[in-house]
């Protein structure tokens, strides 16, 4: 059975009361070879539908957090605010051209908040999110330094 088929199956059992809820790490495609890591998501239901003359499998998810330990502790509504539209990442991704804009690193690249989400940041404005690679990231935790010079002004006006 293919890995959908046992998602699915997961599902099914999720519904029928057989099973918790099976927990799942989600992947968005940013483009080819470019790959961001969303969170950690339980899956809840699933079904299948046409699409170009071939049956899919279509899941629905609930945010979970952002790695196998976490817990949900704040409600979906904030944890939805968390997360970075696809559309932002696609605009920071172009702006940034895909490097760390601290040393401009290619690889472990992660879309950081630059006013930390904990502190108010948002995750819906394209000059509140930048490419740190994992090192910078890690580095910066949750403070507000690397604003990048060249974005300081746009960002404050």
């Amino acid at each position: 059975m293919t890995q959908n088929g046992l998602f699915a199956e997961a599902a099914v059992r999720y519904k029928d009361g057989l099973s918790p809820a099976e927990r799942v790490k989600v992947y968005e495609k940013i483009r080819s070879g470019i790959w961001v890591y969303n969170g950690l998501f339980e899956l809840v239901d699933s079904w299948t539908e046409q699409s170009d003359g071939r049956k899919v499998f279509k899941f629905k998810l609930r945010f979970a957090g952002n790695d196998l330990h976490d817990r949900p502790t704040v409600t979906t509504r904030l944890e939805d605010d968390r997360l970075i539209p696809s559309w932002v990442k696609l605009e920071v991704w172009k702006r940034d051209q895909g490097r760390c804009i601290d040393c401009s690193a290619t690889s472990d690249l992660h879309f950081d908040h630059i006013i930390p989400y904990s502190k108010g940041g948002s995750s819906k404005d394209p000059k509140n999110i930048q490419i740190l690679c994992g090192r910078h990231n890690l580095a910066k935790r949750d403070r507000i330094e690397y604003l990048e010079k060249s974005r300081a002004a746009v960002f404050e006006t």
